[in-house]
Formats: C-alpha cells, structure tokens, sequence
C-alpha cells in the first residue's frame, strides 16, 4: 500500500559539491521522485534553514524537512557538527538523518551511527546505481517506514 503522504514530505540536502547536487538532482529526476527537495550548501546554511534565520525566515516551520540528506564534508560547520546540533535538539532530533558520503572509512560509519544517523550510504561513481539508491531509498522513506511528522 502506497503511502499517502510521500509527496508532501520534504527532503532537505545539504550537499557543498555543485557537481554533486546536479547529478543527486538528475538521479530523483530519474527515480521519479516527486518530493520536494531543498538544497543547501554548507551546515551553517542547514541549520539556518532548521531554525529558520537569516533567507530561511517562514511561518510556522512551512517548511520543516520529513528527512535530511547530509553530507559529511561541509564548510563553515562540518556535517559532524551539524549533526551534533540536530540530533542535541529535542524538536529537530526526530528527523532522520541520512549520511551520504565518499567516506568508506569505517570510523566515520561507526561514529555517524554512535551519533544518531539513521543511515550511511557511499556516495557511487555510477550514476545507474545512484538512481537505484534514490529509488530505493524513497521507497523505503517515503513508502514503508512512519514518519513523525
């Protein structure tokens, strides 16, 4: 049965690389993915975007993401840090975070986890199987699992 309230969920990236942003963009776009996707460049504007400062400003949390991408390698506040912020917030700590990331290190796995990540995924070099990452994480999201909302 499909979910309801799969396009009414927003996903927030936060993605440094202009490179990368278009090809995760191509890759929704070719999932099929109807969601709503906002895109910031760096964990200074994630979180002003979670606490809505500075052109972030909107009634009512509008606007609130149903899940964030991150990647780990941002500048001004690393996506370690932004997501220490986060998850240390009692009303953003229920978003789910999911790391997408280059890093195949296997301590920056374990400390994502140890920090509350929902999920780890490698960044492909092939954009087919990032297009069946997008849809199967969309399904999963967005179809399977409860959301807070």
């Amino acid at each position: 049965m499909m979910n309801k309230t799969k396009n009414t969920i927003t996903i927030l990236m936060a993605e440094d690389d202009p490179d990368d942003r278009l090809i995760i963009k191509d890759a929704f776009e070719e999932a099929q993915v109807c969601n709503t996707i906002h895109y910031v460049e760096d964990g200074e504007e994630l979180l002003d975007y979670l606490y809505s400062r500075g052109k972030y400003t909107w009634p009512n949390n509008t606007l609130r993401p149903g899940i964030i991408l991150l990647d780990l390698n941002l500048p001004k506040i690393s996506g370690k840090d932004a997501l220490k912020e986060i998850k240390s917030n009692l009303n953003l700590r229920r978003i789910p975070i999911v790391i997408m990331s280059t890093s195949k290190r296997e301590e920056d796995i374990r400390l994502m986890y140890d920090m509350g990540v929902n999920s780890y995924i490698n960044k492909p070099n092939n954009f087919a199987l990032l297009v069946e990452i997008v849809r199967t994480l969309s399904k999963y999201w967005f179809e399977i699992v409860a959301l807070p909302s």
